[in-house]
């Protein structure tokens, strides 16, 4: 007998592995917090699975753009930084600034961060958050939700690239709906930052899309083609 894979299955894989194949895995089964103005788990969960770490982090959740852009994670104690997007009650992208694996292992040791994920990585998880959640209430919207699918760029080497208004969402030619979530990524051991100011290297910057997100838009309370902003004015707080 042939068995013939759903299409999302075949055209995501990676999403069918981290939702159905491994539930039992630390990067795949940590729940995921929910978003609200006072929580600082979100960024600290990102930290964990980004770079495969089980160092405690210090999580500083900002309240305005600006001082987002100028904040700097530090290595000892792990310091990082969170803010939140919102669309006017609706969390929509958390941006998170984070440390690198390979910096976490040159401080702390050999064992204690593992392979380098992106951001990328963590919007997929994202939506099979999303997926995990609508099954439990709405299977079409969850249908609509394994739908979407995560524009895979490469994390970018520059703060000008990583703070670069975007789309958080939007519709291929063929009417698919993708979400971006860029990101900078600066290795510790990368030569190419070796002249850099060390405050500057061993960094993970990621733009999120959140689950509550990636459910409006499979519930179609929402439609895509939201333009985020990391100016002084973008909605930090809910409206």
């Amino acid at each position: 007998m042939i068995t013939v894979l759903p299409d999302w299955i075949r055209q995501q894989p990676l999403l069918f592995l981290f939702t159905f194949i491994l539930p039992c895995s630390t990067f795949a089964n940590s729940e995921w917090p929910q978003i609200d103005a006072n929580n600082t788990e979100f960024c600290q969960t990102v930290q964990q699975k980004i770079s495969n770490t089980k160092v405690p982090s210090h999580n500083t959740l900002l309240t305005d753009m600006a001082s987002f852009r100028h904040a700097k994670p530090a290595i000892d104690p792990l310091t990082i930084y969170q803010v939140v997007t919102y669309q006017q009650s609706l969390p929509v992208m958390v941006s998170c600034k984070v440390k690198s694996a390979d910096h976490i292992r040159e401080h702390y040791g050999a064992n204690a961060a593992g392979e380098q994920q992106h951001c990328t990585d963590i919007a997929k998880l994202t939506i099979a958050k999303a997926i995990s959640e609508l099954q439990m209430t709405n299977t079409q919207a969850a249908h609509q939700a394994e739908k979407i699918q995560v524009n895979n760029i490469a994390p970018g080497v520059t703060g000008r690239s990583y703070l670069a208004s975007f789309q958080l969402s939007y519709l291929d030619d063929a009417g698919r709906v993708y979400l971006n979530a860029p990101g900078l990524l600066t290795r510790w051991e990368d030569w190419r930052f070796y002249l850099f100011p060390n405050k500057l290297r061993g960094q993970v910057y990621c733009h999120i899309p959140t689950t509550e997100y990636i459910k409006a838009l499979a519930l179609g309370k929402i439609e895509p083609g939201l333009e985020v902003t990391t100016e002084d004015d973008a909605p930090t707080q809910p409206w």
